[in-house]
């Protein structure tokens, strides 16, 4: 048991820190309960073929093709122009479109769907857009209106069936999800207030969104901007950028070729190229330089060129065909803890990166060598085509800076509706029961391989968040060690000696503020993992039913807002919407806590002791 215990607790405070990631810190307690003789190797294993691990595959793939065809978006987008200009109607709107968007898929993948429409119709409307994205990350886990909404309600679907309690049906969480909502929206159409300041609502008065100077200006991108003359005797000449590597050597990011064409020794006539990895330098090119001075002055004086300072009054907005836009990276995207050089950044997307923005602290210097985090905001530049089809790539990076009307624009794929079908019959038949519940997920990730929704199994295999299977599958056997050594034991008599005497309730409000406190900390499911058999051996030993407390766990383990970095949509908005620690502490932890007292009052009601 101590061993167990220890075990715990080592991972735990690695999960807190979030120097190693989730996965390897839940695969090496796993290997470490196997090593102390806790499991025997079939129980460690079993984790990887629960049922719960293989329906959370199936599901990633299935939102993979709901969003891939442009299904979720569209039907978002319309719901949300319905809202116009109007400001409390639109954040209505939001709260309730991403809840039941999220109710069917991944919350992270409706969060990313979500943001580059809610900051396009925001900033349109003249709304700052600060009022709208905690509150959209926070619908993503208020949206509990299935089965297959959240990680932890599989958890506890599983729990009670290996118990021998009848499983749970997929609207089940249905009446839980209507009071989650409901209280969500009005407690947040209050606090939201909160969050803009008069800075913002001064500045919505007086534009329409981010222009590129405004863009600019943010991340100070003026004052490092260079433009230099490539002289006949430079080294660089004929040579690509590629070959060249000078954002590597001299930490230089070149954004823009221009070239004069014909004879002429007049340079009236002028063409522009955006600069990629094949862009070959000439005799007498201008570049459009970033970097600090010292840099600068080390790549001009090594390679022969000139250099003069770009004035205040040739903005970005010169860009005809090409400017700059802010992307976000995703969390658990490939890109994180890689640099910009590791990624090889321009030669995998075919832009440049100009800029990093990480908790309101902007990085413009030495960013090739900048390990990328979750939620990080990079400037980027290159043609308006190039950063559209970034919004294509929404597993890793997600577009929402992008100062164009073109931001706004929805296009529907037409294996739409042939996607949309399919997530219909897998919820038909999960309803209906006509085969068990993962078959019919199973069932619906191969339809949406094999129907073209996604282009094949290389786009399914890498649109699964491997990283979230893993912890899932390597947590599951630490409630196996639990009930080997008597740790649930120990924990739930705990629990029903200190305030089983004052009642369920008591012991109600207890197992959920433990979870809502634990889940503050590490993964969500990794705390529902470890409570929901606690709840039950509580339940059980309290001689009453477990229904009501088990949904406590998935529902404290769901609503857990007061930090950042609790769940990865609540991480994905702080940079877009230039959140501090202390806004999600002013909004987040009154709503977490109220949520909490009506969910201990309603939950009973719904389900009783």
């Amino acid at each position: 048991m101590n061993i167990t215990l220890a075990i715990l607790v080592i991972a735990s405070i690695f999960f807190m820190r979030g120097k190693v990631r989730s996965d390897l810190v839940a695969v090496c307690a796993l290997l470490a309960l196997v090593l102390f003789g806790i499991l025997d190797t079939s129980e460690a294993l079993a984790g990887f073929s629960n049922p719960v691990v293989i329906m959370m595959i199936g599901l990633f793939v299935v939102g993979a093709g709901i969003f891939r065809t442009g299904l979720a978006k569209v039907i978002s987008s319309k719901i949300l122009q319905t809202a116009g200009s109007n400001e409390n109607k639109l954040f209505v709107l939001v709260m309730l479109v991403t809840a039941c968007i999220g109710a069917f898929v991944s919350n992270t993948g409706t969060v990313a769907v979500m943001m580059p429409i809610i900051v396009s119709m925001a900033t349109s409307a003249n709304i700052s857009p600060r009022r709208y994205l905690m509150p959209l990350a926070f619908a993503s886990s208020m949206g509990m209106f299935t089965l297959i909404s959240t990680p932890p309600n599989l958890v506890i679907n599983n729990t009670l069936i290996d118990a021998g309690y009848k499983a749970l049906s997929f609207f089940s969480f249905a009446p839980i999800g209507f009071v989650a909502l409901s209280v969500g929206v009005v407690v947040l159409f209050f606090l939201s207030k909160m969050l803009i300041s008069k800075n913002d609502a001064s500045s919505t008065k007086k534009k329409q969104g981010k222009s590129l100077v405004e863009l600019a200006q943010e991340y100070q991108l003026q004052q490092q901007s260079f433009r230099i003359e490539v002289r006949k005797s430079s080294p660089l000449l004929d040579k690509t950028l590629a070959e060249l590597k000078i954002a590597t050597n001299y930490n230089v990011s070149i954004s823009k070729i221009v070239r004069k064409t014909g004879n002429s020794r007049f340079r009236k006539n002028l063409i522009e190229e955006v600069a990629g990895p094949k862009s070959t330098i000439q005799k007498d090119d201008i570049l459009y330089c970033h970097g600090n001075i010292e840099d600068i002055e080390r790549f001009v004086n090594e390679n022969n060129l000139y250099f003069e300072r770009v004035n205040d009054k040739e903005p970005f907005s010169d860009f005809q065909d090409s400017g700059i836009a802010e992307i976000f990276v995703m969390p658990n995207s490939k890109l994180i803890n890689r640099t910009i050089t590791d990624i090889q950044f321009r030669e995998e997307y075919n832009v440049n990166v100009l800029g990093i923005q990480r908790q309101n602290e902007y990085y413009m210097h030495d960013i090739t060598n900048t390990k990328l985090h979750s939620g990080d905001a990079l400037l980027i530049q290159g043609t308006w085509k190039d950063l559209a089809n970034l919004d294509d790539r929404q597993d890793d990076l997600v577009l929402v800076g992008q100062p164009l009307k073109e931001a706004a624009k929805v296009t529907l794929d037409q294996k739409a509706p042939i996607a949309a079908i399919i997530m219909l019959l897998m919820v038909v038949a999960m309803v209906f029961e006509i085969v068990p519940s993962v078959i019919a997920i199973l069932l619906a990730a191969v339809a949406m391989v094999v129907t073209g929704c996604l282009r094949n199994m290389e786009e399914a295999y890498g649109s699964i968040n491997w990283e979230s299977v893993v912890l899932i599958g390597a947590m599951l056997p630490m409630a196996t060690a639990f009930q080997n050594t008597g740790v649930d034991t120990l924990i739930s008599g705990g629990l029903v000696n200190k305030l089983g005497a004052l009642g369920p309730y008591a012991l109600l409000a207890g197992i959920y503020f433990c979870t809502s406190l634990l889940t503050m900390f590490i993964s969500n499911t990794a705390t529902a993992v470890l409570f929901a058999p606690i709840a039950m051996k509580a339940a059980i030993g309290m001689g009453v039913s477990p229904y009501p407390f088990l949904f406590a766990v998935a529902v404290a383990a769901s609503m857990c807002f007061a930090s950042p970095f609790s769940t990865p949509p609540n991480a994905l908005v702080m940079s877009a919407g230039r959140y501090t620690f202390m806004d999600y502490v002013k909004v987040g932890l009154p709503l977490q806590l109220i949520m909490g007292i009506i969910m201990i009052l309603v939950l009973p009601l719904i389900f009783p002791f």
